[in-house]
């Protein structure tokens, strides 16, 4: 064998070498934004897994479970979607810390479905400053759409406080006549925003609010405000609670032997009728006939026993989060958030980045999420971050929410 051929032999094997390295490195290199790989994406989000607020963990729980569901199917673009929850017991101290785990340690491509308004709002700069999607917050802060110039990164996804107690607050005012209104309601921007918008939902209406009594979040005395709502002369009992202390105040209500003609809810508190037992599962009278707000399909509403949807959710939950409760309604809030996510994901293109994921949930224009009541839908455009701003009103009877009427839509904050 001669020098040369030798040596051409050497070269032709230096370059195949250096093509499957470079091969290789193809396949397994990350895109240029962290949390991507050609076989995943990485999702992250804070939830209180444990804490005042556990309820409220099954939103995260829900959104796990459909997305493993999706992976099942191949993912999105060929990617599956990988989701970490860190634990923030609903504390906002928490939650920065956690966030700060999730982009700077587990290298997150978005932080995703992260529950609570004070917590979302405590880490929205910093996600803003690092450029990281703050996806579909968990929260109906109006402040999370309002202020999408400032915050191009951040977006909720439910209908706002506001709108709730606009659409609570106009069910009164045309059904209820002079109605003498009494509100608990959470002493922060949550229950501030409810409160807001029952009043303007009730302007130009004989209907009025007597008495307004706050409690704290990290407390569950509401027997004092409930007390004084007692003795204020109202005849409809507003109850804009968390799950764990609306269950509370409506069975203290009882024990006062309080009978208001008409109790309603924001759609916290109507959870508190079906999982918590302190609401006496409807048996409690303030109960019998309460009106909420709802805009995803209820798993305790016998409409929805042969729906397509809801026979899915049921499957989803039985493979992939085993022993979960059937009629919990945030589970179903976490799939319907989830849904959302994918098809975001999906118009973000076959190569994401961040930037074309926020482009994508800044023009929504989506049909069909099943786990959405019939009707709405979840658009978003110039000037328009609230992608939800349909919803329906419900009544508990005969032990379930059904819902009745037709769509209300409130625009904005």
């Amino acid at each position: 064998m001669t020098r040369k051929l030798v040596f051409t032999l050497l070269s032709l094997a230096l370059a195949f070498a250096l093509g499957a390295t470079a091969a290789l490195a193809a396949t397994t290199r990350p895109s240029g934004d962290p949390g991507v790989t050609p076989t995943s994406i990485l999702l992250g989000g804070t939830a209180p897994l444990t804490g005042p607020q556990v309820a409220y963990a099954s939103i995260a729980r829900g959104a796990k479970a459909y997305f493993d569901y999706v992976n099942s199917r191949g993912g999105v673009n060929g990617r599956r979607i990988e989701y970490t929850m860190r634990d923030d017991a609903s504390d906002p101290v928490r939650t920065v810390a956690e966030t700060r785990r999730l982009v700077e340690q587990d290298g997150v491509f978005a932080v995703f479905n992260s529950f609570g308004t004070e917590q979302n709002l405590a880490v929205r700069d910093y996600l803003n400053q690092r450029k990281v999607p703050q996806l579909f917050a968990a929260s109906g802060a109006s402040a999370l759409g309002t202020q999408a110039s400032r915050y191009p990164y951040t977006i909720g996804l439910r209908p706002t406080y506001a709108a709730e107690g606009w659409v609570l607050g106009q069910y009164l005012a045309r059904t209820q006549g002079a109605a003498r209104v009494g509100v608990l309601y959470e002493g922060d921007s949550l229950g501030q925003e409810l409160l807001s918008g029952l009043r303007r939902g009730l302007q130009r209406s004989k209907a009025k609010i007597v008495s307004a009594q706050s409690y704290e979040e990290d407390s569950y005395d509401v027997q004092a405000p409930v007390a004084r709502l007692r003795v204020s002369d109202a005849n409809v009992f507003a109850v804009f609670a968390s799950p764990a202390h609306a269950a509370e105040a409506l069975k203290y209500a009882h024990r006062l032997g309080w009978k208001p003609k008409l109790t309603i809810g924001n759609a916290a508190a109507s959870s508190a009728v079906v999982l918590g037992d302190a609401a006496e599962k409807g048996a409690n009278p303030l109960v019998k006939g309460m009106v909420s707000v709802a805009f995803l399909k209820d798993p305790t509403d016998p409409r929805w026993l042969k729906d397509s949807a809801m026979k899915l959710y049921r499957r989803v939950l039985k493979r992939f989060a085993p022993g979960s409760a059937v009629s919990d309604v945030y589970l179903v809030y976490g799939m319907a958030a989830a849904w959302t996510a994918v098809e975001a994901l999906r118009r973000a293109g076959s190569e994401p980045t961040r930037e074309r994921l926020v482009q994508a949930v800044a023009s929504l224009d989506l049909q069909g999420n099943p786990f959405l009541l019939p009707g709405i839908s979840l658009k978003t455009g110039p000037g328009d971050r609230f992608p939800i701003d349909q919803m329906l009103l419900q009544r508990w009877q005969k032990n379930a929410w059904r819902s009745f009427g037709g769509l209300w839509a409130y625009r904005g904050g």
